[in-house]
């Protein structure tokens, strides 16, 4: 079975009775343990299908499939719990309390995990020290780089040992050199079974995936396997 199945998906954002297509009749599957780089340029939809995909928003038409089971069979006290339990994400903008220590941020997740209050400093201090920042751990988010901002919100995504990432351009505030760094990271967490999706225009980055969906005004143009020496030539800004 399939972690991920979706069948002619559609998004349509309504603003004073103008209809806005963002998703346009999207299919595909992905098998757990897969590392997928959805790509595109501004616009295309990509941002929007995360969303979707992470139970962040509600498609409006078609069909998706989580773990076998659509939106609509999950109450919203079960969406609660896949989007923690289930699912980490990495965005672009870190999404951390500024003026609280890494170790806080790290813990946050676990409020709602149901895992043992006395467990949470052991398991924070284990995933912070897996992105390498067990020097940083009582350092507020404001004093770190941006690099080491990034490796908390990773920390912070896998502190709950989620099944999917999504990656919502995680390199996008990076200087190159941090960004390489950012994403040996997401390999890695591919290489140890989790399965990873990564939103990205940029093309050093979706090179680290074994499969490449590419959109364009809402629709899926590629669905292949990477290939590295033409992903490398590539710009999915053009």
């Amino acid at each position: 079975m399939h972690l991920i199945e979706v069948k002619d998906l559609e998004k349509t954002y309504y603003i004073d009775s103008v209809q806005t297509p963002a998703l346009r009749g999207v299919s595909f599957k992905i098998k757990e343990g897969e590392f997928v780089a959805i790509v595109g340029p501004s616009g295309s939809g990509k941002s929007t299908l995360l969303h979707v995909l992470g139970f962040l928003d509600r498609h409006t038409a078609g069909e998706y499939h989580f773990d076998g089971k659509t939106i609509n069979d999950y109450s919203e006290e079960e969406i609660a719990r896949v989007r923690n339990k289930e699912m980490g994400f990495i965005f672009q903008t870190f999404n951390l309390l500024p003026r609280t220590t890494v170790l806080e941020n790290v813990k946050l997740p676990l409020l709602y995990s149901g895992v043992k209050e006395s467990l949470w400093e052991k398991k924070a201090r284990q995933v912070i020290d897996s992105v390498g920042l067990s020097h940083r751990l009582h350092h507020e988010s404001s004093q770190l780089s941006g690099g080491e901002i990034q490796r908390v919100a990773i920390a912070r995504a896998l502190v709950n040992n989620p099944r999917i990432i999504f990656a919502d351009e995680p390199t996008g505030n990076l200087d190159s050199k941090s960004g390489k760094v950012i994403m040996e990271l997401i390999q890695k967490l591919n290489n140890d079974g989790h399965t990873v999706i990564l939103i990205t225009h940029e093309t050093y980055t979706a090179k680290h995936a074994e499969r490449l969906i590419r959109l364009s005004d809402g629709a899926i143009k590629e669905d292949a396997p990477v290939d590295h020496r033409l992903v490398a030539a590539d710009h999915f800004t053009k």
